[in-house]
């Protein structure tokens, strides 16, 4: 897949997780969050108004540090496309 394929992939998961009415699961949300934040070179820090909640994105983060900018995008994809697949 070149990059501008994984771009285009990239921004129609986004928008396919953006256009969801439903509710995500907690620990699917977590990794959509630090996936697309890494993704996207979104460095600020957490910024919910629940502690325990920054403490969980803060780990998500934390467990991806070592992945690229593209993986994070393929992973995004991957995540979304399960989810979407496998769902009731």
């Amino acid at each position: 897949m070149t990059l501008k394929e994984l771009d285009i992939e990239f921004k129609d998961a986004v928008d396919l997780v953006n256009d969801h009415t439903e509710p995500f699961p907690a620990d699917f949300l977590l990794r959509l969050y630090a996936y697309y934040k890494k993704a996207t070179k979104n460095y600020d820090r957490p910024s919910s108004r629940k502690p325990i909640i920054n403490a969980f994105k803060a780990n998500a983060l934390f467990q991806i540090k070592n992945i690229s900018r593209d993986e994070a995008k393929q992973e995004y994809i991957n995540l979304v496309s399960n989810y979407f697949l496998y769902r009731k």
